[in-house]
C-alpha cells in the first residue's frame, strides 16, 4: 500500500497563539499511521502566521479526512485546508 503527502493550511485564531506550542499540539493530536513531515510558516496579515505541515498518511487510510478533523480539534486552530495532495 503507498502513501499520500498532503500540505495541509492551518490558520491559528489569533496572532498571539504560541505558534510552537500549536505545532507541537497538532503532532500529537495526528491519528495512528500518519506524520508531520515538516512544517512551513507564512505570513497571512497583520501578524497572522499559518502553518503548513505536510503530512503523510497511508494510502488506504481514507485520505486526509481524519487528520482534518483532529487539526480542527486542536485548540487555538480556527481553520483546516487542504493545499495540494499526491502520492509518494
Amino acid at each position: 500500500m503507498g502513501k499520500v503527502a498532503a500540505k495541509i493550511k492551518v490558520m491559528p485564531n489569533s496572532p498571539e497563539i504560541d505558534l510552537d506550542a500549536l505545532q507541537e499540539r497538532l503532532e500529537s493530536s495526528l491519528p495512528e499511521g500518519a506524520k508531520i513531515n515538516g512544517v512551513e510558516r507564512e505570513e497571512v496579515a497583520f501578524g497572522l502566521v499559518a502553518l503548513y505541515p505536510t503530512v503523510i498518511v497511508p494510502d488506504g487510510a481514507g485520505g486526509t479526512e481524519a487528520v482534518e478533523e483532529e487539526f480542527s480539534a486542536v485548540d487555538g486552530v480556527e481553520s483546516v485546508g487542504v493545499e495540494n495532495v499526491g502520492r509518494i
